[in-house]
């Protein structure tokens, strides 16, 4: 009969394997977007995308299709199809990116990734290590992140300097928190992950994978906003 110190042990086994797992794919997603990124940038292709709004739309609208996609209908999919399509959504995600670098230097554009690096590893050990339950954030950071999307909207309108860096500034704490929070709802979800089921867990993975992409690349999005430098 299984005691419960074996049970904990599985328990703890089971997290370990899939959030490292979710790292491991969230660094692959991270990787394809800035190779894609960076390769984009030093070709013609990006100024076709600056310069054509219809080009642009329709990779941002294949962006958030693939995002709805792989959220709301993960368990129907195959392990290998969740895990293509998170591929492919970060490889779009790289093609809509590389204007950053005609935007902003290079080395603006490694310290805001540093920076990010760091802020997202310091919030994502809190997340593992708190004790702190923080459910009661998620509603707060939904309503916030409802409210800054809003704010950047109008924002396109009133191209105001003084709203666009509070709004930054209002993005980087959200995606810090939201880091945290959802390190801590991947790892309650990873402790009953189900690793006797390989195409479950892979799905469970892609989706904690995306989760925390998502969280990465708006946290540095955000962040260099406020550290980037323009090119003369």
């Amino acid at each position: 009969m299984p005691t419960r110190f074996s049970t904990n042990v599985s328990t703890v086994s089971a997290m370990s394997v899939y959030m490292s797992k979710v790292y491991f794919w969230m660094t692959i997603g991270l990787s394809i977007t800035a190779i894609t990124a960076f390769i984009v940038s030093h070709t013609s292709l990006v100024t076709s995308i600056i310069t054509s709004p219809v080009l642009l739309i329709a990779l941002l609208v294949g962006e958030v299709g693939l995002v709805i996609a792989i959220s709301a209908a993960i368990h129907k999919m195959s392990a290998q199809t969740a895990t293509l399509l998170f591929a492919l959504y970060s490889f779009l995600n790289g093609l809509t990116l590389a204007s950053i670098f005609l935007v902003y230097t290079l080395g603006s554009i490694t310290n805001a990734f540093v920076a990010t690096a760091g802020t997202f590893l310091a919030m994502s050990v809190y997340g593992t290590v708190t004790k702190r339950d923080l459910t009661s954030l998620g509603s707060f950071l939904f309503m916030g992140l409802i409210g800054l999307i809003i704010a950047m909207l109008v924002n396109v309108f009133l191209q105001s300097p003084a709203m666009d860096f509070v709004i930054s500034g209002i993005g980087v704490l959200i995606f810090t928190l939201l880091t945290a929070y959802d390190t801590q709802k991947l790892r309650q979800f990873g402790e009953g992950a189900p690793t006797d089921d390989g195409q479950a867990l892979q799905r469970g993975v892609v989706l904690g994978a995306l989760t925390l992409y998502l969280d990465f690349i708006n946290l540095f999005l955000f962040l260099l906003r406020f550290l980037g430098v323009n090119r003369d």
